[in-house]
């Protein structure tokens, strides 16, 4: 029972601590914007994607950075990759294409990060600013942090969506960073 407990507690204080971060942005300059990937249908990114991708152009605009990496491997369609979509919408958006660097390779928030951390190192990056949702930025700048990267996080544009709904997907970042911490890749 006191485990159980302590777990509840545990993730209780987490959900909080993710929440309270979600809407933060301490976009800083750095070496790279990272653009979490998203579902692409058909080759082109879905509404969450391309909210991420254009707040990214944003700060790619704004010169916080002078690349910007778009992440993410197949999803249903195997003809495309959530990075490669990333980077023909950016393309498309007047960024130039020597300026993206694409992840494709990532199935999970961990393995695209450890690909692109990869990536990043052999490039000589330190550094990144990571576009994604807000509840999700917690986990990834954690995950880039104990790569040896210094991460800033920046989320995308809120939809407005429920209260309640925001609540449930900090608590599912809580129990992923929490399994994460114990070595499971989710």
């Amino acid at each position: 029972m006191t485990v159980a407990m302590f777990l509840v507690g545990y993730l209780a204080m987490l959900t909080v601590r993710i929440h309270r971060e979600a809407t933060l942005d301490d976009a800083h300059p750095a070496d790279v914007i990272i653009v979490m990937g998203a579902a692409e249908y058909r080759g082109q990114p879905s509404p969450v994607l391309r909210l991420r991708l254009d707040h990214a152009a944003e700060l790619y605009r704004k010169k916080l950075a002078p690349y910007l990496m778009t992440t993410g491997g197949q999803g249903g369609d195997p003809s495309f990759t959530e990075g490669g979509v990333g980077r023909s919408y950016l393309v498309e958006k007047g960024v130039p294409a020597e300026a993206i660097i694409v992840e494709n390779a990532g199935a999970s928030t961990v393995y695209s990060l450890a690909s692109a951390a990869e990536i990043l190192k052999r490039m000589g990056l330190r550094s990144c600013i990571v576009v994604s949702d807000g509840y999700h930025l917690f986990r990834v700048k954690r995950i880039m942090a104990k790569d040896g990267f210094t991460a800033w996080g920046s989320p995308r544009a809120d939809e407005g969506s429920h209260p309640l709904r925001e609540w449930w997907l900090c608590f599912r970042q809580a129990i992923g960073y929490g399994l994460w911490k114990i070595g499971v890749p989710v």
